[in-house]
């Protein structure tokens, strides 16, 4: 029965080639006169699964993906919005949309700003009418000026396929890791890349396989841990799998569950400028609650134990979590919230002293920042 799923999903994804719907492998167009183009916010059905950067003068950048229908479907594409003004308005500066009303959709996007300061914005591009199959590309744009008013951006081009909706990780000996997954579709799907020579070129390292019976999206991020491994958690269908690699990602230890409970939905683990590890995920540490209680936690000791609890946002329907600590040591996290009726997009900002707190003690620390908001229908 395994060999007929696969060769069906092989097949699909040959019919697709084969029947010339190519769209996927073409680069995307870049709208920037919004108001100008369908999608605007007010036809917005969908938007949700957000990811944001902080540059070093402190402009915010947060992207999220809609769709004039509410559903995660071939209507979907990207947009970007920036703030000057530490996230009290927001302006929307550009769309990613591949064809307009055809089959092919943009998603998944992810923010990250590399060591030498420059923005990278990737996201994945399929063919709707063949989903879940590995074809899905990762492609990534840059701009080395992300704090001018309108940066120029290098064209967009297909690193590899699959689809990477997690930051990347600069390990010690500064390789540039990505968690680039192909899903549901083969095994080893929990795979890494290396971004070399300033993101130029890119080489696969290693893959952590998850069983077909606990697969589900992977949404893997790595941590580097103080003694050199790497430290791998996964998304699964119970939750959270851990798994572990000494050499620099090449092999990995068989994918186990975490001791940290969480739905199946995707998490925020992070190395901190104080070499704590900052983990948002939603409700409490050895709970499994659904995707409600958005709760921020420390680590002092590479992840054996973990104190604090910032609650961020206790609504139901909050949920996955992406964001950056700043150069002062503030933590700007982004998430969303009702993808289909509110469809908020929303910014918590807060210290390490507020999350040992476990309330707000820091001048800066605010929670519930709009980003993005349905309109309103009474103006």
């Amino acid at each position: 029965m395994k060999k007929i799923v696969v060769y069906s999903v092989l097949f699909a994804c040959l019919l697709v080639g084969a029947q010339g719907y190519g769209d996927f492998l073409s680069p995307p167009t870049i709208i920037q006169s919004m108001q100008d183009h369908y999608p605007s916010p007010d036809s917005r059905q969908f938007e949700g699964i957000p990811s944001l950067a902080v540059t070093a003068p402190g402009r915010l950048w947060v992207t999220w993906y809609a769709g004039k229908t509410p559903a995660e479907d071939s209507n979907n594409y990207v947009v970007v919005a920036g703030s000057e003004d530490d996230g009290a308005t927001w302006k929307e500066l550009f769309v990613v949309d591949p064809d307009g009303e055809g089959p092919v959709r943009t998603f998944d996007p992810e923010l990250w700003v590399d060591p030498d300061e420059r923005l990278w914005l990737f996201w994945a591009q399929q063919d709707d009418r063949a989903r879940f199959c590995s074809v899905s590309g990762v492609w990534a744009m840059v701009t080395e000026n992300p704090d001018e008013s309108k940066p120029r951006w290098t064209s967009p081009r297909r690193l590899t396929d699959g689809i990477m909706m997690c930051k990347p990780t600069v390990l010690s000996d500064g390789r540039w890791l990505l968690p680039v997954s192909t899903w549901r579709t083969t095994d080893q799907s929990a795979k890494i890349f290396a971004l070399l020579n300033q993101g130029q070129t890119i080489s696969f390292v290693g893959s952590v396989n998850i069983p077909p019976q606990e697969r589900e999206f992977d949404e893997h991020m790595i941590v580097e841990r103080k003694d050199g491994s790497l430290w791998m958690w996964v998304r699964t269908n119970y939750g959270i799998g851990e798994s572990f690699s000494t050499d620099k990602g090449c092999s990995w230890s068989d994918l186990r569950p975490s001791p940290v409970k969480h739905p199946s939905s995707r998490f925020f683990i992070r190395r901190l400028h104080s070499g704590n590890l900052l983990l948002v995920k939603n409700g409490p540490l050895y709970e499994r609650t659904g995707r409600s209680h958005m709760m921020a936690f420390l680590s002092k000791d590479d992840g054996q134990t973990w104190t604090g609890g910032l609650l961020l946002d206790e609504r139901k329907w909050v949920s996955y979590p992406d964001g950056q600590q700043d150069s002062d040591g503030t933590i700007y996290i982004t998430y969303d919230y009702s993808r289909t009726k509110e469809k908020e997009i929303l910014l918590a900002r807060f210290t390490e002293q507020d999350i040992l707190e476990g309330t707000l003690v820091s001048k800066r620390g605010k929670l519930g920042i709009l980003v993005n908001k349905k309109p309103d229908s009474n103006k």
